[in-house]
């Protein structure tokens, strides 16, 4: 994909490479978000396993001129989608919210990712948020570079 960063062969469908690159890692972006409208199963052998019932969450333009709608969360749990796909990956890779997230009240699980990236649970504070479509929520990195507000390693 790009020579330019070291992580950017790994990953694709990378909305724009230059804002979403940096230093530290690569930043991913939102491409859907969904209600769980029915439960999954989940047992110990696999037989039983079954996907949630997950229901899209719709996004409404600001503007009639806009491109891109907002998804307006109130408080709860929702699931996140990004728009980027890993690819040939040769180590595990760590997978972290953006600050910008976590300062409006959301989060997600930070977690390694070793094939590809999942559905992930997305928690959105009471006082609820809105986000843009493809926004960048989500930070990609090395293992054993992860860099949080707490700890700036």
């Amino acid at each position: 994909m790009s020579a330019d960063h070291p992580l950017a062969d790994y990953v694709d469908n990378l909305v724009y490479e230059p804002a979403q690159a940096h230093d530290h890692g690569i930043d991913l972006t939102a491409s859907a978000i969904y209600e769980v409208a029915g439960p999954g199963r989940i047992d110990f052998g696999g037989d039983e396993l079954e996907d949630a019932d997950l229901e899209p969450v719709e996004t409404e333009l600001r503007d009639p001129d806009d491109e891109f709608g907002w998804w307006h969360l109130e408080g709860g749990q929702y699931v996140l989608q990004h728009n980027e796909f890993l690819t040939d990956l040769e180590e595990p890779l760590y997978l972290q919210p953006r600050t910008e997230l976590l300062a409006r009240g959301v989060s997600h699980p930070s977690m390694q990712v070793v094939s590809h990236l999942p559905l992930i649970p997305l928690t959105v504070a009471d006082g609820g948020v809105r986000i843009k479509e493809n926004a960048r929520v989500s930070t990609l990195l090395p293992v054993g570079a992860r860099k949080t507000a707490a700890d700036p390693r």
